[in-house]
């Protein structure tokens, strides 16, 4: 390497993206997706070079809002960027690995650090010639690399519709596509009858390999969950997402001895802390990490590490209204993962009418993951489409 890597800007561009279909749950309803990219322009001599990073922010899942973000981009990392520099991949990907999970008041900044730590993996790869995946051998992760989970790992299917007929049809279209797993919302207005729907259309396909899982993004108190749970069974759930909020968790033995249904934990997994507390004898099956809830690609595979060693399933999850950066890191993900049970995402623009990529990552026939190209992220950002759904919130900081 003739010069060390040096940033020149940091572009925070929070978006604004219509979604083709209303999404709602236990803590929130929404028709526009609200992602937040960060891209980071190279100095000399790369300055032809940029990196893309993404993120999506969640208060009731890591405690940031879309304000919170846009300042820890601004404030927490903005000065620790103008500090990198490494003449080496080995330095590069130190400096990424050491990106804060928290500020000085130990307040969870994982969305934040998600945007960042992807953009910089995303430059270093294009950089240095290294795909995203390759990561997982700088870590050390045991049995983790190419070509993990890709040749198995098959996207899910989502209940939608608000009407009876829309939500038979948005599932039967589906299953054309040959999609074989499906996720339902619970713990909201209706989802009894909903569920019951649902049972109707994939009861044949549910004999036959075809799954159901249900999330109720902690809407439930122990109670409502244990009530909740025989109808879940009686039409053919196996799994249920966060069933309880993340101050019953010590309930969660007791719920999982009650059912046959695999508990999956989400809002209660942010840290490698919180994975090490809930993989010891709390009835738990599956570890639901999301990219950007859990602070990055780093961060994630170190969970999926966890979850696997302790005899757990991974779900690998995501936050709705990606666009095709965080799905490229999902990939990258799965490239290094070596098993996945569940996986989420990369609807592209089957769920938004617009995206930031030339071509939108998107899984294929039967939920085969998209294809990525190129070091880095392996995605070819449109920096136009990226400037027209940019809002008035956007922050060049110079570095």
């Amino acid at each position: 390497m003739s010069a060390p890597l040096r940033i020149r800007q940091l572009h925070i561009l929070p978006l604004q993206i219509e979604m083709r279909f209303r999404f709602e749950h236990a803590q929130a309803a929404r028709t526009t997706a609200d992602p937040i990219v960060v891209r980071l322009a190279a100095g000399a001599p790369y300055a032809h070079i940029a990196g893309y990073g993404e993120t999506l922010a969640r208060p009731y899942v890591t405690g940031e809002t879309r304000e919170s973000v846009l300042e820890d981009l601004a404030a927490v990392f903005a000065p620790r960027l103008a500090e990198f520099a490494p003449a080496t991949l080995a330095d590069a990907l130190e400096f990424i690995d050491a990106l804060p999970v928290v500020d000085a008041s130990a307040r969870v900044v994982n969305a934040a650090r998600a945007a960042v730590e992807l953009a910089l993996i995303d430059l270093v790869g294009k950089v240095f010639r290294r795909r995203a995946s390759d990561i997982a051998g700088w870590m050390g992760l045991p049995g983790f690399g190419d070509p993990g989970s890709l040749q198995a790992a098959r996207y899910s299917g989502i209940v939608v519709g608000r009407s009876p007929a829309k939500l038979a049809w948005g599932l039967r279209l589906q299953r054309c596509f040959g999609l074989r797993d499906f996720k339902i919302k619970v713990a909201v207005e209706g989802w009894q009858e909903r569920l019951r729907r649902t049972y109707r259309v994939l009861r044949g396909a549910l004999r036959r390999g075809v799954t159901l899982r249900a999330d109720a993004n902690g809407g439930w108190d122990y109670e409502h969950a244990c009530d909740a749970l025989p109808l879940l069974e009686r039409f053919g759930v196996c799994a249920l997402e966060q069933p309880l909020r993340e101050a019953d968790d010590t309930l969660l033995p007791d719920l999982a001895s009650r059912t046959s249904c695999a508990l999956i934990v989400d809002e209660s997994l942010l840290t490698l802390e919180d994975g090490r507390r809930l993989a010891d004898g709390m009835g738990v099956r599956v570890f639901n990490i999301r990219i950007a809830k859990n602070g990055g690609l780093m961060p994630s595979l170190r969970l999926a590490r966890l979850a696997l060693s302790a005899g757990l399933d991974v779900q690998l999850g995501c936050l709705v209204g990606e666009t095709s950066i965080l799905s490229a890191a999902g990939v990258a993900f799965l490239t290094a993962c070596p098993r996945v049970r569940f996986v989420e995402g990369a609807f592209g623009r089957l769920l938004l009418r617009h995206d930031v990529a030339h071509h939108a990552l998107q899984f294929r026939w039967r939920g085969r993951p998209p294809r990525t190209c190129g070091f880095g992220l392996g995605v070819a950002v449109d920096d136009d489409a990226l400037e027209a759904l940019t809002g008035d919130e956007r922050q060049t900081i110079a570095l």
